[in-house]
């Protein structure tokens, strides 16, 4: 029963530190909600926009790879804005969270005296739980014609050099 009991909490325990959550602060109104791969990302902000919300998320626990990494933020920031009804994100910033180390051993020791009779016990602990990539970004809403309009505009040109 008692080691149930541990399994089961050992289980949630895991289950909970690979989530990876979005906080969102609603700073406009939300949307009828959409698909997820209807959302953009920009890392310019687009000429005309409507903000929703600012959001901010990071990866979980147990993602390995840089790119993995951040393959999950933006799949949690466009989860999260499409259910809002944005169909962009603008991302503002990226970066690792700094956990100490990637890989930890702990060691504790302890003993007791009871009743003439003596126990020791040791404990040995392993953290090889990489870094997370978070991000901050805001859930907009563009019109998908200033969106097309973007798409389809010439690239500018830029000046020549001066002699």
């Amino acid at each position: 029963m008692r080691t149930r009991l541990a399994l089961g909490f050992a289980a949630f325990v895991l289950m909970l530190s690979g989530c990876a959550s979005t906080s969102k602060v609603m700073i406009g109104h939300a949307r009828p909600p959409i698909a997820p791969d209807q959302v953009r990302i920009y890392v310019q902000p687009p000429a005309r926009y409507q903000e929703i919300a600012l959001l901010e998320t990071h990866s979980g626990g147990f993602t390995y790879g840089e790119q993995h990494k951040m393959d999950e933020v933006l799949a949690n920031l466009k989860k999260t804005a499409a259910a809002l009804g944005a169909n962009g994100v603008f991302l503002e910033s990226q970066g690792n969270a700094y956990n100490g180390s990637s890989v930890g051993v702990g060691v504790g020791v302890g003993g007791t005296n009871y009743g003439g009779h003596t126990s020791t016990g040791v404990g040995v602990g392993f953290n090889i739980s990489p870094s997370p990539k978070y991000a901050s970004a805001t859930a907009i809403w563009v019109d998908p014609a200033d969106a097309q309009a973007a798409d389809t505009a010439p690239a500018p040109v830029p000046a020549p050099p001066h002699p």
